[in-house]
């Protein structure tokens, strides 16, 4: 019986990146014929977005590559998501602050950024300033693949 691989994308409103990177880890794993040993999600650091849908350019640029996010509404994340996942994935250093505040410490090593996992670590930045989602879906693919990657090694 392989064990269940539990991660969770946090952003600051998740309706971009954190979405993103939710549904990009779900093709990559469904492509490799592993989904089931993996539950995927995302959520955001703040209020603002709860309940709305995914912004429309990061939908737009999941469809283009034949991903549907259809359903997924934004949702804070909670103490309860650090308790239950096993990799708490943000895509800046604010999420990271923001991440913290809520959870308190991380004692048990499950936070990071999503891009630590590339040969290039750096901070993914918010599309929805610098309307670049472009080089945002490169980026979280990136990332994604690397986190893969990292996490079947193990």
């Amino acid at each position: 019986m392989t064990s269940m691989h539990k991660i969770i994308f946090v952003c600051l409103g998740n309706i971009c990146r954190s979405p993103m990177a939710e549904f990009i880890m779900k093709d990559l794993v469904k492509k490799q014929g592993i989904a089931e040993q993996f539950e995927i999600s995302s959520a955001a650091t703040s209020v603002e977005e709860i309940g709305n849908p995914v912004y429309p350019p990061a939908r737009r640029i999941l469809a283009e590559h034949g991903i549907s996010c259809a359903g997924k509404t934004a949702r804070q994340m909670t103490r309860t998501d650090y308790a239950h996942y096993d990799y708490v994935i943000a895509m800046d250093h604010s999420n990271l602050r923001n991440i913290y505040r809520i959870i308190g410490s991380d004692f048990e090593h499950k936070v990071s950024l999503l891009l630590d996992y590339t040969s290039d670590p750096h901070e993914i930045a918010d599309p929805w300033y610098t309307r670049d989602f472009e080089t945002t879906w490169n980026e979280i693919t990136e990332g994604c693949q690397g986190l893969l990657k990292a996490i079947l090694n193990e």
